[in-house]
């Protein structure tokens, strides 16, 4: 019976493992398609109103990845940053419900696991991981058999409608992932003076309604969940848009 135990002990750590670091994935091929904001801003920003552009530099995106399965607590939880990304909102004088905004950010350039970032999310995240199984963990995450960064580098935002009375407001957005686009409301709250705008929110998303198969070994017995959860702090500062030449 000892030696049973022993070897169940053994199968747990390989199992730990394996969730963080299995077979790495090749270089990636593709490129992002992240790129400069969308030309109707700058028509917008002739209009009344104001056009803001997101700044990543004070921002905050998170992501956060769970495990799961019968022996879930020989995995850990996750915490993902996109701390590069391209955004613009757009803030009309008077009716809110023509207010929009657009944010782009590539997969390849997200943090994993920061360890600040883990001891901040609170006691479930604050597993303290080494270098390899960070790595690991990332490369799993872009390769083939997940978010498949190589064919699909980039996760896109679009706004595509407003409904509330600020601060408050519900936004209908598209989500662009894995290639495919779905629609879903997220409670928006908003602040804004003369210097900057500032939207905070949050939403959840499941990775098999974008085509992604949540990761899973040993018959399921270890899994990621399928339900990701995103929190967000966008901060905006007036846009400047050079003159057409």
């Amino acid at each position: 019976m000892k030696a049973l135990v022993r070897i169940l002990a053994g199968c747990l750590a390989v199992i730990a493992m394996i969730s963080c670091t299995g077979n790495a994935p090749g270089p990636m091929a593709g490129a992002s398609n992240a790129t400069a904001p969308p030309t109707d801003y700058r028509q917008l920003a002739t209009q009344a109103g104001r056009v803001y552009a997101l700044d990543p530099g004070v921002s905050r995106i998170r992501i956060y990845a769970f495990r799961g399965g019968r022996v879930a607590s020989a995995g850990h939880n996750h915490v993902l940053t996109a701390n590069v990304f391209t955004g613009f909102a757009y803030l009309p004088a008077a009716k809110l419900a023509d207010a929009r905004f657009d944010l782009s950010f590539p997969l390849d350039k997200l943090v994993v696991d920061d360890p600040a970032m883990r001891k901040d999310a609170g006691p479930a995240f604050a597993t303290e991981l080494d270098a390899a199984a960070i790595k690991g963990t990332r490369e799993h995450m872009l390769g083939l058999d997940n978010l498949d960064a190589a064919h699909f580098p980039d996760v896109s935002i679009h706004c595509v409608s407003v409904a509330g009375e600020l601060p408050h407001a519900v936004a209908t957005v598209a989500v662009t992932l894995h290639g495919q686009m779905r629609q879903q409301l997220v409670p928006l709250v908003v602040a804004l003076d003369a210097a900057r705008l500032r939207i905070n929110g949050a939403f959840a998303l499941r990775q098999s309604d974008f085509g992604i198969t949540p990761y899973s070994i040993m018959g399921g017995l270890l899994t990621v969940q399928d339900e990701v959860a995103i929190e967000f702090e966008l901060i905006g500062v007036p846009a400047s848009f050079d003159a057409p030449r």
